[in-house]
């Protein structure tokens, strides 16, 4: 008997826009940037990348491309991905 480990997704367990703010807020205390283009990526695909592209007007391909370690999306991109979720970024001092 051979024991498999099964590939953790984290875009399963997105499932609600608290949750999802959670975890944006988890990722931003970090300050990694290659960490958070990761997990706005994680979170289209738990929205679905073609839903998404329609919400934004950016082109699904280019979305997978976007989010991913190292990319270096426009900041404009960002924030229209992020309201397409239904979350806003806030300063807190």
């Amino acid at each position: 008997m051979s024991n498999e480990l099964n590939t953790f997704d984290v875009a399963k367990y997105l499932d609600s826009k608290e949750v999802i703010a959670e975890y944006l807020s988890q990722v931003l205390e970090d300050g990694d940037m290659d960490e958070l283009l990761s997990a706005i990526g994680d979170i289209a695909r738990a929205k679905g990348m073609t839903q998404i592209a329609k919400d934004t007007g950016l082109g699904r391909e280019s979305l997978y491309k976007t989010f991913h370690a190292g990319a270096k999306p426009k900041f404009d991109t960002i924030v229209k991905v992020l309201n397409s979720f239904g979350i806003r970024l806030q300063a807190v001092a």
